[in-house]
């Protein structure tokens, strides 16, 4: 239940919302302390870390999560939500509508940060559910049994088995998320407390002069660590992004009262384990090696069921990205930004529960591929941060521009506020630039082939719109024209969709050039996504009478909706349309995009886009007309 239908819903408390919070929101970054915490101590040194670095790494991981999670999501960018909705395309759209219209720079940050987070959408799934599956090798008595290609078997068929059943909605596994990741987030912490006390002199990682010292004496060691450290905070766009589904209050309730506590909980027992292994470690003369703290706190009778039970948060936290991938896709494609794609709504009752088949699949190769490559979540750890980092760096520069603009801060002011982190943004994305070369390229490339579609399609329709306008007829002069010697006529609708409602659509044209006739009522309509994520429904038609043969409509949905356009227009009575339901005729305009025969880049891009345009969904599917 999403927090606008509990508004309508008296029945629906915080917490049930919290529960549902805690199921999808945190499921990223409550699944970060398999791997974080070792893969930053992994960048230590070669020959081992002291105990001063094991208190550094883990003061560098606590202040992270507290300034950009707590800090600047929490308590800062669930302000600037768009009518209760967040992400980046929503803040793209906010932006927009503060500056009076997407373009230059602000269409370009919103372009590039939906473009990473496909690239952070393909490793999520990988790398998460590949540690889980990973800790099975702490198992006594079995854990040999587990190489690295039994392991890579398993998370394959749970991966695979992920994707093949979101054909048939989530809605009801759905319902067990939230009680799975409490009993995982009670479980952490309570890990956590138990070795707290082994090592007491780990709680002064609290104090951030030792994050501070650490970075500054250790160069470049200590930007590899830091980027390391930036796995602590991943899944914090979630936060912002489904804060339309539950609202800010259970969101914000749940990193609180759980999410926040646990995760600190738990990366203080992980240290002070690392601690004490270190001291014994030095006590039998051996040195000191880099484990798998997570698995290794529990004792060995619970090792099978945290297993199992971190599969299955690890699950959750692939589904919840998987989902956050289609809701991105269908603000894009409703924004312009990607070609129509084919929408199944997997339940009556949750617009927000669809399916997207071409996503999915494409998610799932590159899953694959993945694995595959790196064949182990330590591999794959180095290629996660910078698709985050990224975003982050392009939701605090929108943030700025809706500072500035929309809220009518000084300019001052917006940047004294803005630039700490903007910094502390840019100091993580430089520190995980250096990881490329390990395998940090992955994301770009995946952002970089996205964010070329992205272009290619915006540009080629910006093309296709300029083409029309030139030397189109006006639709005022038509219907005048029209009036004054009228063609032979038929009974019923003709409703034409088109893109600009000021000038003759071209499917009207050709009507009257091959038929020589025209329909008793003629509604030119255009379907309008407005910069918000819901439209009123009230608000949904407009209707212009330019004279009796002829009306413009105007229909409006937000970026967050799919558009019905004949239930729309069905609706249009009470406003004095004349519109016979039982005879309408619709007429959509089709552009066959035929490349010039030219060579080099342009060339290329436009067959490309020609062949974008070809595989995507007939507007008649989309808008529902059929």
């Amino acid at each position: 239940m999403s927090a606008a239908e509990s508004s309508q819903h008296p029945s629906a408390s915080l917490a049930f919302l919290t529960l549902g919070a805690v199921g999808v929101v945190f499921g990223d970054i409550g699944t970060s302390p398999l791997y974080a915490f070792r893969e930053a101590l992994n960048q230590v040194s070669p020959t081992g870390a002291t105990g001063s670095d094991i208190i550094s790494v883990l003061s560098l991981a606590l202040w992270s999560l507290i300034l950009v999670v707590t800090v600047k999501y929490v308590l800062f960018l669930m302000r600037a939500d768009n009518e209760g909705e967040g992400g980046v395309l929503a803040l793209l759209a906010l932006a927009g509508r503060a500056i009076g219209g997407r373009r230059g720079v602000v269409l370009v940050l919103g372009a590039v940060g939906a473009a990473l987070f496909y690239g952070d959408a393909v490793i999520t799934p990988a790398l998460s559910v590949l540690s889980a599956v990973e800790g099975a090798k702490s198992i006594p008595g079995i854990g040999a049994g587990f190489s690295e290609d039994v392991i890579i078997r398993i998370a394959l068929v749970l991966l695979v088995g992920l994707f093949a059943l979101q054909s048939s909605g989530t809605a009801r596994v759905a319902r067990l998320f939230g009680p799975i990741c409490v009993i995982w987030f009670l479980v952490i912490g309570a890990l956590g407390i138990l070795h707290v006390s082994d090592e007491p002199l780990i709680l002064s990682a609290i104090f951030p002069q030792h994050a501070v010292s650490f970075l500054l004496t250790h160069g470049v060691v200590g930007l590899f660590v830091l980027g390391a450290v930036f796995l602590t905070v991943t899944g914090a766009e979630a936060l912002t992004a489904d804060m339309g589904h539950f609202g800010v209050a259970p969101i914000r309730l749940g990193w609180f009262a759980l999410v926040f506590p646990a995760l600190l909980l738990n990366y203080f027992g992980q240290g002070a384990f690392a601690l004490n292994a270190l001291e014994a470690a030095r006590s039998a003369g051996q040195p000191f090696a880099n484990q798998d703290w997570f698995f290794l706190m529990a004792p060995v009778s619970l090792r099978v069921p945290l297993v199992i039970l971190a599969g299955l948060a690890t699950i959750i936290a692939s589904q919840a990205v998987i989902t956050g991938a289609y809701s991105l896709t269908q603000q894009a494609v409703q924004l312009g930004l990607l070609p129509r794609q084919k929408i199944q709504q997997t339940s009556a009752g949750h617009a927000g529960q669809i399916y997207m088949p071409t996503v999915n699949w494409l998610l799932l190769v590159g899953v694959v591929v993945l694995i595959f490559g790196f064949r182990n979540s330590s591999s794959m750890a180095a290629a996660y941060g910078i698709a985050v980092t990224g975003t982050m760096v392009i939701t605090t520069c929108l943030a700025f521009v809706i500072l500035h603009w929309l809220w009518k801060w000084s300019l001052l002011r917006s940047v004294l506020f803005v630039l700490p982190f903007l910094v502390l943004d840019l100091v993580f994305f430089g520190a995980n630039i250096l990881r490329v070369v390990e395998g940090g390229w992955v994301p770009l490339v995946i952002g970089a082939a996205m964010g070329l579609v992205i272009y290619i399609w915006v540009k080629g329709k910006s093309i296709i719109a300029q083409q029309e306008a030139d030397g189109a007829v006006s639709l005022d002069e038509f219907a005048m024209l029209i009036s004054r010697r009228p063609p032979m006529r038929v009974e019923g609708t003709a409703v034409y969709l088109t893109a600009n409602p000021d000038i003759v659509p071209a499917a009207l044209l050709h009507n009257l050039k091959h038929n020589k006739v025209l329909h008793a009522s003629n509604l030119v309509t255009t379907v309008r996504t407005m910069s918000v994520p819901y439209w009123p429904a009230e608000e949904r038609r407009s209707v212009e009478c330019i004279n009796q043969d002829f009306s413009r409509v105007t229909l409006k949905y937000g970026f967050m909706e799919t558009p019905d356009a004949r239930e729309a227009l069905r609706r249009c009575r009470p406003r004095g349309l004349k519109v016979f339901a039982d005879e309408v005729s619709w007429f959509l305009g089709w552009h066959f995009v035929r490349p010039r025969p030219r060579t080099g880049l342009a060339g290329l891009r436009m067959r490309f886009f020609a062949w974008m345009q070809r595989r995507s969904t007939q507007a008649a599917e989309f808008f529902n007309v059929l």
